[in-house]
């Protein structure tokens, strides 16, 4: 598939990269963080990454002013898997170069979106890249001159955190895995088998194809 870089015309649907933002500190506290031997990681919230003096530009400018946390997605990854949603914008930046998977939130047909419909987007390392919340997104994939990724997930505070106790109206309701997170799974994807709703059809991309 080809691979767009997020300052490519066609990531201004998904999202946009963010200007302004020092993240030296931000990358050097997350290169302490080990990478697992395999599969991935992830922290809503990290100690030592909301320590870094980013974490009130993050919540001042890109949030203006709400509460954010600071966490990170890091391990090996090279599979579609999955795709979620929040009722927010994302931000993510990688201590290396990293792809995103994307897609569109009106592209779900009747619970189920294709994955011929996913894009793909190469991020350069210390950029700070908001992710709309009408795209659908999961974990960063590694590019293939690196040893795995770590990418800095910056969401308003709470998400992805224990799912709200409620009774389902709609359907909708029934994809929610965590607060403020709504999944779609591919079939052959460990979350599917774990019973999250299966809502991608078609090949479960993996770039390193």
């Amino acid at each position: 598939m080809t691979v767009y870089s997020v300052y490519d015309e066609a990531f201004k649907p998904y999202g946009k990269v963010l200007e302004g933002y020092d993240t030296a500190e931000l990358l050097a506290a997350m290169e302490k963080i080990a990478l697992p031997e395999s599969g991935t990681a992830y922290e809503p919230g990290i100690g030592a990454l909301e320590a870094c003096g980013i974490l009130k530009d993050f919540r001042d400018r890109a949030y203006g002013g709400m509460p954010v946390q600071l966490g990170m997605c890091w391990g090996h990854n090279t599979k579609l898997n999955c795709l979620e949603y929040h009722r927010d914008s994302e931000v993510d930046v990688g201590t290396t170069d990293f792809i995103l998977l994307l897609a569109k939130q009106d592209e779900i047909v009747d619970g189920v979106l294709d994955t011929a419909k996913v894009k793909a987007f190469r991020a350069p390392k210390g950029a700070a890249v908001e992710v709309y919340a009408t795209s659908l997104h999961y974990a960063p994939c590694q590019v293939p001159e690196a040893d795995g990724f770590r990418v800095a997930v910056v969401l308003p505070k709470g998400t992805n955190t224990a799912k709200p106790d409620y009774a389902p109206a709609c359907a909708e309701d029934t994809w929610m895995t965590a607060r403020n997170k709504w999944l779609l799974a591919h079939p052959d994807s460990s979350e599917a088998a774990s019973g999250a709703h299966i809502g991608l059809s078609g090949i479960n991309i993996d770039i390193a194809e």
